[in-house]
């Protein structure tokens, strides 16, 4: 792969249970490349979320090497690693992670505000609009339905224009039609910020238009799908 904006090598998560540590990801080697769309598929369990979270320096690995733009992530601290994220990385979670006490335009504009954007306000309402809730910014997340909430959601991770977004099953929580329509926007979004796309998923159809998809099993990239995660 010429040029990829993710690369792990050898990374492995042990995380401490209440019978001792318990192996999550088992030794992953794979690459993104600069503007792919890549798909993480596999039963529950299998590690997927935990990988996608230290894509975005969200968990440390235990051991291994991660790469994001050229940025060692097991090397930054927590400050220089919210820096990075900041500018760089947008994150969809399946439970939305909402602000309660913020309108959507404030959840939207809030993380332009701590990058220090003087338009945070302007550009949280340009995304809002590009989510189709340009009606609904003074509404609280209450007051708002999952599909409403899993959009606002995606205007706050793309606001900031960020080079990779990466989504944890982002339409787990909700209705076929809802999710159908939060799966356009993410490529929507994709497209239109000209981002690198990494997302879990459990929906087939979802996973069918990423450009490539890989398969987790008890923490390793399946057999047959090692050799394509360096492609």
């Amino acid at each position: 792969m010429s040029d990829p904006i993710l690369t792990l090598r050898d990374v492995r998560l042990s995380l401490q249970g209440n019978a001792g540590p318990v192996e999550i990801l088992r030794g992953i080697d794979m690459s993104v490349a600069r503007g792919e769309t890549l798909g993480l598929v596999g039963p529950s369990g299998s590690g997927k979320s935990s990988l996608l979270m230290i894509m975005g320096g969200l968990e440390r690995a235990s051991s291994g090497e991660v790469l994001a733009l050229g940025h060692d992530l097991t090397a930054l601290n927590e400050d220089a690693l919210a820096r990075l994220r900041r500018t760089n990385m947008g994150v969809v979670f399946q439970s939305f992670h909402l602000i309660p006490t913020m309108t959507a335009l404030e959840n939207v504009a809030t993380p332009l505000e701590l990058a220090g954007a003087r338009d945070a306000f302007a550009r949280a309402a340009e995304e809002l609009e590009a989510v189709g809730l340009s009606h609904r910014a003074a509404h609280y997340p209450a007051q708002l339905s999952g599909g409403e909430q899993q959009r606002v959601a995606l205007a706050r991770a793309a606001a900031p224009r960020p080079a990779i977004l990466l989504a944890d099953e982002p339409t787990g929580n909700l209705d076929a039609a809802s999710g159908a329509a939060i799966m356009d926007l993410l490529f929507t979004l994709r497209d239109r910020h000209g981002a690198t796309l990494v997302m879990v998923t459990h929906a087939p159809d979802l996973a069918a238009r990423c450009d490539r998809v890989l398969r987790l099993e008890d923490g390793r990239i399946a057999q047959g799908d090692a050799a394509r995660a360096a492609e």
